[in-house]
């Protein structure tokens, strides 16, 4: 583990407040974390001398643990509760994803979506445990689903949905986020309400609409194709207000800061539009990318050295 000193901020220029803390899994060749909860713990994967992938969670103190679901892979967390509870897919030896969710005493339960052909993939879960994301059918088209702490799962499409219907986030309030295709394969983006009521959007202009989160107010993020080719981000206001800017958001805390990518540095966008670049302060340094925010803007996420190896790291305000 390390801890950024005085040189290292002066070197690479970060935000004088800033503390970074960088770490590996051990054993692992790869760290990536991929969410952090309010308490400031993360879930992610590492991969290992045999390139498979698995399962982890690191403490607010540091600690790490390990994990895979019965008979995975490849190990792939994509969402951490504040009580500590995980979801995600595992891929078996057929390679065929499944979802699972990890209980903070480590018990692990695995499932399907009922008629799922093609895999099960998880992609969110909110703090009252309900979990979101898709399922692949026999003619290899995805829908959305939502599974209540309970296990029942419910499944739905996005009205006029032609090429697949991927749910990404989940709220607090148990709204849902993410992209559907229509008959042209143009990408859109929905929100689904909790009574089940589907509103679906576009940014204005825009060649295809990518959602991928969603904060307890309703602002949802996520990317967009411009006309340019380019690709940018956006943010919708629940009031369905849209506004653009030049990065690649991966998250979204509950006062609307964002962050992600800005090639190949890393960024915070302010609730009022203002963008702050960072990077993680070590010399090897090549490539950061955020993949979580907590309420008080603590960002986790990965960055990647001149081997493009990834490792773990924290940056707090």
């Amino acid at each position: 583990m390390f801890i950024s000193v005085g040189v290292f901020f002066a070197l690479m220029r970060p935000l004088a407040a800033d503390t970074f803390i960088t770490f590996d899994v051990p054993g692992a060749v790869s760290t990536g974390p991929g969410a952090i909860n309010p308490t400031g713990a993360i879930t992610g994967s590492y991969s290992d001398a045999s390139n498979l992938s698995h399962g982890f969670v690191r403490s607010p103190n540091g600690t790490i643990t390990t994990f895979d679901p019965p008979g995975s892979v490849f190990t792939s967390p994509s969402g951490i509760t504040s009580n500590g509870t995980v979801t995600g897919s595992y891929y078996d030896a057929n390679f065929l994803p499944h979802g699972f969710v990890r209980a903070p005493n480590g018990i692990i339960t695995v499932f399907d979506v009922p008629g799922d052909a093609g895999g099960t993939g998880a992609s969110g879960i909110n703090p009252m445990g309900t979990i979101t994301g898709f399922y692949v059918d026999a003619n290899f088209l995805a829908h959305g689903f939502v599974r209540a702490p309970n296990g029942v799962i419910t499944v739905f499409d996005v009205p006029g949905d032609v090429g697949g219907t991927d749910a990404t986030a989940i709220n607090p309030m148990g709204s849902i986020t993410g992209s559907y295709s229509d008959a042209s394969f143009t990408v859109h983006g929905f929100v689904r309400a909790p009574d089940g009521s589907i509103t679906t959007f576009d940014v204005p202009g825009a060649l295809g609409t990518q959602a991928l989160g969603i904060n307890p107010t309703g602002t949802i993020m996520g990317n967009y194709l411009g006309t340019d080719f380019a690709i940018h981000g956006f943010a919708r206001a629940r009031d369905g207000t849209i506004t653009t800017f030049d990065a690649l958001p991966n998250a979204i805390n509950p006062m609307d800061t964002i962050t992600g990518t800005q090639f190949p540095h890393g960024f915070v966008r302010a609730p009022d539009g203002t963008l702050t670049i960072f990077e993680v302060p070590v010399p090897d340094a090549f490539f950061t990318v955020p993949t979580g925010i907590t309420p008080n803007g603590t960002i986790a996420g990965s960055y990647f050295d001149e081997g493009f190896v990834g490792h773990g790291f924290v940056r707090i305000p």
